[in-house]
């Protein structure tokens, strides 16, 4: 069986879908694997390195995929590339299909067998295959570190001979994976930190970790969480009056990251003009979500902009900005996800269209999209018969 590694080919995008430890891993499976030419550069992973892990080294994408069984990258290829691939080749890749309904469709009319890891279930067998954690993890950390580093003033309290330095203020606003990593490393820094998300279960481990756990509503909590371990959107009223809460509390802080993302939806927006505005010259913020909309008010993707003195990053590919652990990470998610369909004795990975994995990440198959969330709805008067 061959594997394909893909070269990213979107603005930005540093990682690599494999590194020389499941370069390794997948040979001693009994599959090859070739990469394309210059893969891994932008992880820090150059194509030496890959060949001495055991990978072919191919010069063009039409070289890399030719005869691939099973074909992986970071992000799925464009739509307008869809064609380039086989009938009956896999794709495993970031799809983003709530955004990204072109690529669907370009999958199934090309006969692509596409799998979304950023779909993977929230269940105990797919934890090690869990990109969104993986790399919120890596998320939540780097924004603090980089909140630190335009933060013109110490993080940690200090207390000198010309007098103490007081620590800064920091509010991590939504306590998922990412919210969590953030808490954490804000403590670490020496800040005096506090959080808030809306679902219950997260106040016990924010204050775990040494922060303060800030809500208007604790009882309309209690209910804020899927089954599938997601905020749910609250009601209107729960908006107004947590708004009008965190907005005081806002004001008080020097640096705030926003980490609030629903399912399929746009992000919600938590950080209005209004308080970004309220804050001190000197204070920043970091919004995670940008790339979802935005949990911030004025906040621009990809950009760093000055609000009246109150600095709002808004990076893209914040787990990108760490690209050789975010590459590693992602490399053992996937690798542990065709691992657990991998038949060792015929050598290649078999799709088992019952399993509850699967039935989470297919997107298409056989020249059809078959994932209940993203079959198009029937056109009206599609099929009906008349008399």
């Amino acid at each position: 069986m061959k594997i394909a590694v893909l070269r990213e080919t979107r603005a930005g995008e540093s990682r690599v879908a494999a590194s020389p430890e499941t370069v390794k891993k997948f040979a001693a499976l009994g599959a090859s694997v070739s990469i394309e030419r210059g893969a891994g550069e932008g992880a820090n992973y150059l194509d030496h390195v890959f060949s001495e892990a055991g990978a072919t080294i191919s010069g063009t994408l039409a070289e890399t995929i030719s005869g691939a069984d099973l074909i992986i990258g970071v992000r799925a290829p464009a739509a307008d590339s869809m064609n380039r691939f086989q009938r009956g080749q896999k794709i495993v890749a970031i799809v983003s299909p709530h955004s990204n309904g072109d690529v669907l469709q370009a999958a199934a009319g090309a006969g692509v067998d596409l799998f979304a890891m950023d779909l993977m279930p929230r269940i105990t067998r797919a934890q090690s295959m869990d990109v969104l954690s993986s790399q919120s993890n890596l998320a939540g950390y780097k924004a603090v570190i980089d909140a630190a580093a335009y933060y013109g003033r110490a993080i940690p309290m200090m207390m000198t001979a010309a007098g103490t330095i007081a620590p800064a203020k920091m509010f991590i606003m939504g306590a998922g994976v990412a919210g969590l990593q953030a808490i954490a490393t804000a403590r670490r820094l020496g800040g005096v930190v506090s959080a808030t998300d809306v679902r219950w279960a997260a106040k016990e481990q924010v204050e775990s970790l040494g922060a303060s756990f800030v809500t208007v509503d604790e009882e309309a909590m209690k209910g804020a969480e899927t089954s599938g371990g997601y905020a749910k959107e609250m009601s209107a009223d729960f908006q107004r009056r947590q708004a009008e809460f965190v907005g005081k509390h806002i004001a008080k802080q020097n640096i705030v990251v926003t980490t609030a993302l629903i399912p399929g939806r746009p992000a919600p927006r938590l950080v209005t003009e209004e308080m970004v505005r309220s804050m001190a010259p000197g204070s920043v913020i970091v919004d995670l979500a940008v790339e979802q909309g935005g949990n911030v008010a004025l906040s621009r993707r990809g950009e760093v902009i000055d609000v009246g003195g109150v600095i709002i990053i808004g990076f893209e590919n914040v787990p990108g900005r760490l690209a050789t652990d975010a590459s590693s990470l992602y490399a053992k998610n996937l690798f542990n996800f065709v691992a657990a369909f991998f038949d060792k004795e015929k050598k290649e990975f078999v799709v088992d269209e019952n399993d509850d994995i699967i039935k989470g990440v297919a997107l298409t198959r056989a020249g059809a999209i078959i994932h209940p969330n993203f079959i198009p709805a029937p056109i009206a008067g599609e099929g009906a018969t008349h008399g």
